[in-house]
């Protein structure tokens, strides 16, 4: 399959989740895919989506609520994730071209989930890890978060932080200002 570098898919996902441990029988289940495609040509974000996943083996606690904003209300009308992998695989041609996020979590998450559900997974083998990437780039002992990243190049995050559309775009935002700076 051909590699496409025209553009990168920049991805965050939210999960269900619980203050400490799951209950029991529940699973930490992605319900939200964010995606911000960049343009690598020119560098800049072009489109910024939403793909809601309704959990199968889990629901969403008041403390996911709290942290992402995302009700069982929002899943009445949320696809399945191999809905939402086939949007990726068919839309956007995830097998082809390059994705990144902001950390591993992502990637395993992803990986996790497809394979619990018996879903092929939406993309190939191309990963760019953007937390890392900025860590050397800065010269940081460490990886940080999102916000603090955000806090050290002077912005803000624009939108709700742990909402995956709003964090994608945050993400790209980065990425694009990383890519600038190395091709000056």
């Amino acid at each position: 399959m051909s590699k496409l570098l025209d553009q990168i898919l920049v991805i965050d996902l939210e999960s269900t989740c619980w203050e400490g441990q799951p209950p029991a029988g529940m699973t930490s289940e992605i319900i939200e895919i964010g995606l911000c495609v960049v343009d690598v040509a020119r560098l800049e974000r072009l489109e910024r989506r939403c793909l809601l996943v309704n959990p199968v083996k889990s629901e969403i606690s008041a403390f996911c609520t709290q942290l992402t904003t995302l009700t069982a209300a929002d899943m009445e009308s949320a696809g399945t994730l191999a809905d939402a992998t086939g949007v990726l695989k068919k839309e956007y041609r995830g097998p082809e071209r390059l994705w990144a996020s902001w950390g591993d979590y992502d990637r395993n998450q992803l990986q996790r989930c497809c394979q619990e559900q018996c879903i092929a997974y939406p993309f190939g083998g191309r990963h760019l890890n953007v937390k890392t990437l900025f860590a050397v780039a800065h010269g940081l002992p460490k990886e940080i978060g999102l916000d603090a990243a955000y806090d050290r190049l002077g912005g803000k995050l624009e939108g709700t932080h742990h909402r995956g559309v709003d964090d994608a775009w945050n993400i790209a935002g980065i990425l694009c200002r990383l890519l600038a700076a190395i091709r000056r």
